[in-house]
């Protein structure tokens, strides 16, 4: 595909391969400190304005404080936090149209045959939309709060290949009723390049990395489609997804992305929409298929809406 893009006088160009697909986007939705009723008003407003990918997150605590926490404060993670499974069969309820899917499912927390059998049957409500993804979990104190072991790094990697290859094996084979979808696909979390891409290189249907750099995101996009090339496999049969923050409003991203903004700044589509056009295109430049947009409570849907007149048009 070769876009074009042209915006007040300016002119960006991508080449994304003839091999990829058309380009999609879709949005990320946390599934802290908001209400059932917000998150499902926004799933059907990203819906009609055509984003294509909806997902949720699996976390048993907030990542990020409603508040600034005091100093005394010894506990992290407190506050409201909804449950995966259960969000991701409302997700695939309240929407018709948009691929839902959880970014991603920790494989800390349930074993394949759960995940398999609650991803099987999301399927069936969603008459064939759903996605399953699968990470190898990070956040410490949330396994410790809700009496989890917390393996090393080398053990979550492993556990998470031989997760994944049991939920396909069981979705294939085990799982009745079978998935709606004649293959159910499986995405892989994660840019760790010994171990999390080499097995999406092997296993997964899709990828997603989130709130990477430009570069990093071009990094690890090309050592996934060395590590796919060296097992005989063609690279273009894995999509390529990268979760980017929304923040039109600069001033406003201490407030939506906490005390990490400054980090989190390069992965974070902010400023004009010809600046918010530019660093779009350039992901996609560097090998993405779908661009989601990682969002921060509090939610804008006016905000999504602005994307979609004013990027997703432009750059598809």
């Amino acid at each position: 595909m070769h876009t074009v893009c042209e915006m007040e006088g300016n002119t960006t160009t991508t080449n994304r391969g003839a091999a990829r697909g058309a380009l999609r986007f879709g949005i990320h939705t946390p599934l802290q400190h908001v209400t059932v009723d917000r998150l499902m008003s926004l799933w059907t407003t990203a819906e009609a304005q055509g984003f294509d990918w909806i997902s949720v997150w699996d976390h048993f605590v907030p990542v990020t404080p409603l508040v600034a926490p005091t100093p005394d404060e010894a506990t992290p993670g407190n506050g409201d936090n909804h449950e995966a499974v259960a969000m991701h069969t409302a997700l695939a309820l309240a929407t018709s149209r948009v691929r839902v899917g959880c970014l991603v499912y920790n494989v800390s927390y349930r074993p394949p045959a759960v995940i398999a059998k609650s991803v099987a049957t999301i399927d069936h409500l969603s008459q064939g939309r759903a996605v399953v993804g699968l990470g190898a979990g990070y956040l410490e104190h949330e396994y410790r709060k809700f009496g989890f072991d917390f393996p090393t790094a080398a053990d979550r990697s492993t556990l998470l290949a031989s997760s994944a290859r049991e939920i396909r094996r069981l979705l294939d084979e085990v799982v009745r009723p079978a998935p709606f979808q004649a293959r159910l696909p499986i995405f892989i979390g994660g840019g760790g390049e010994r171990r999390t891409i080499p097995t999406t290189a092997v296993i997964a249907d899709g990828w997603n990395l989130a709130m990477p750099t430009l570069t990093d995101f071009s990094r690890k996009n090309t050592a996934l489609t060395r590590h796919a090339e060296a097992v005989g496999r063609d690279p273009a049969t894995i999509e390529r997804t990268v979760s980017l923050g929304l923040c039109f409003d600069e001033e406003s991203l201490p407030v939506r992305f906490g005390d990490r903004w400054e980090t989190l700044r390069p992965a974070i589509l902010s400023g004009s929409t010809q600046q918010v056009v530019d660093k779009v295109a350039a992901y996609v430049a560097a090998g993405a298929d779908t661009i989601i947009l990682s969002l921060r409570h509090p939610y804008d849907t006016e905000e999504i809406e602005r994307f979609a007149h004013e990027v997703i048009g432009i750059v598809s």
